[in-house]
């Protein structure tokens, strides 16, 4: 998997930004998995034709002195579709200072 990833975050660090992930992305299954919506002017044509398998996400993982941006494109209402797949270059640059904004938000220096 492709995917952008931030390190060496300290530790006493990572619960404010869990806690950040909480009140700004949509909450997965798991504990430290999160999504994040694409914006509509940013999705693909085929993404912009598939409305109905929307919203289009990335996946953001919090380790223990980590975070990692996917550069997955999924959707959150259809596990198997043509609209899925590896993030366009405009979606990487968008997960990236996703990432970026976060931290300097937080002023998480890492």
């Amino acid at each position: 998997m492709k995917s952008y990833l931030i390190d060496e975050i300290p530790s006493s660090e990572m619960e404010r930004i869990r806690s950040e992930m909480e009140k700004s992305a949509n909450r997965s299954g798991l504990e430290k998995l999160f999504w994040v919506e694409i914006p509509e002017n940013m999705l693909s044509e085929i993404q912009l034709l598939h409305k109905g398998c929307g919203p289009h996400v990335f996946a953001v993982e919090l380790g223990r002195d980590w975070v990692r941006c996917e550069f997955f494109v999924r959707t959150l209402n259809s596990m198997k579709c043509s609209c899925s797949g590896y993030a366009t270059t405009r979606q990487v640059h968008f997960a990236m200072e996703y990432a970026d904004r976060l931290l300097e938000r937080l002023g998480v220096k890492s």
